[in-house]
């Protein structure tokens, strides 16, 4: 079969000489501009992504310690369709990539003595937690720090990296998504989620229009961007629909409820937010429900999978995609019939593949893993089917 030639792939110079010769003024003009817009890399249409896709869980943090320019970099490299960031914020009120605000587990701040005054307790959700933390630094001195892996018993290969990163800043991961997505002629979007965000708030340094700021800067529009928004809070991801037309995602989790429910007294929990009902209110203000996994499929007394719950069935009905996390590829985080020899090992890898087709076949539209390419392994394999 003759294919017809694709001259959106054309670089624009080339498609610009070739119609320059037939094309002129305004209708040379607007036939340029309407192909640059088909060829946004950062806004691609409230279509994308193609579901079943791969988020990389705060890079691919198996591989790389976890929220590193380089860890996001292997997970693109590994076909991560999306990267996650974990958003806090510095004393300068910038955005920087850690999983929480108390950085002592993933950074070397404890060794330095210049910081050792900064060492402070603080009640984060309602819990005390002691060390030291982004908002008491400026972006500067957050620069000196280096990164560490963070669960090193179960990935003592990622430790020979320790030391050789610093923290990245939102800008910066925009940057080389940008770069990588430019490369690969390719969208990879962005899920951040935002941390704490009522302490946030608290402190005087809220993240959303922080976020929503940096992504509009740098041409994100709205539901038409590569960009989804997370957050285990309720008040401030209606905020967030309110201000910018991001699409949002509302964290859940199997216990407990989320922190500015629990401040503002309402009785709101996780298990409510999961009921059919919940799920119908939370496709008020949230685009996607994504659930810890167990709440789509539990496993049973002996830590096999058991049979998948109605939860995938009722979050569409409400109108809502649905993400599931976490996937890694460790043995003490698989069932016990996908764990490796030998199955007590912390650090083994056992068949995380095969976790993630149980769950791409219960039908969720994406998985958050710290192994992308276990992920892209898995879901080629569903789609060529």
């Amino acid at each position: 079969m003759n294919a017809k030639p694709d001259h959106r792939r054309w670089p624009v110079s080339h498609l610009a000489r070739s119609l320059s010769l037939r094309l002129t003024g305004a209708a040379f003009v607007a036939l340029l501009a309407a192909g640059c817009a088909s060829h946004d890399l950062k806004n691609p249409g409230p279509a994308w992504p193609t579901t079943p896709s791969v988020i990389a869980h705060r890079g691919a943090s198996a591989l790389r310690p976890e929220h590193t320019l380089a860890a996001y970099r292997k997970a693109i490299e590994d076909g991560a369709d999306s990267i996650e960031p974990d958003l806090v914020a510095t004393r300068d009120g910038v955005l920087v990539a850690r999983h929480e605000n108390e950085i002592s587990g993933t950074t070397n701040v404890a060794e330095l003595a210049q910081f050792a005054a900064r060492k402070a307790s603080k009640t984060i959700d309602g819990v005390v937690v002691s060390g030291w933390f982004t908002e008491d630094f400026t972006l500067a001195e957050l620069k000196l720090l280096r990164a560490r892996e963070r669960i090193p018993a179960n990935r003592p290969a990622n430790v020979k990296y320790d030391g050789q990163y610093t923290i990245p800043t939102l800008q910066e991961i925009i940057d080389l998504v940008d770069s990588e997505s430019r490369a690969r002629n390719k969208t990879i979007g962005l899920v951040p989620e935002l941390k704490h965000p009522s302490y946030f708030k608290s402190i005087g340094l809220p993240l959303e229009r922080r976020v929503v700021d940096v992504l509009a800067a740098n041409g994100y529009r709205g539901r038409d961007a590569a960009v989804f928004i997370q957050s285990f809070e309720t008040g401030n991801l209606k905020e967030l629909r309110a201000m910018a037309g991001y699409r949002l995602v509302q964290l859940v989790s199997p216990s407990g409820a989320p922190h500015d429910a629990i401040e503002a007294g309402n009785g709101l929990t996780y298990a409510d937010m999961i009921t059919p009902e919940g799920l119908r209110a939370i496709a008020r203000y949230a685009d996607v429900v994504a659930p810890y996994k167990t709440i789509v499929i539990p496993r049973d007394a002996a830590g096999e999978l058991g049979a998948a719950t109605r939860f995938v069935e009722d979050a569409r009905g409400a109108g809502l995609a649905v993400h599931v996390w976490t996937m890694r590829p460790e043995n003490p985080f698989l069932p016990t019939g996908l764990r490796a020899a030998p199955a007590d090992s912390p650090s083994q890898r056992g068949d995380a593949a095969g976790e993630i087709r149980a769950y791409l076949e219960a039908g969720v539209d994406a998985v958050f893993t710290d192994d992308p390419a276990t992920g892209r392994t898995a879901v080629d394999a569903v789609r060529k089917h």
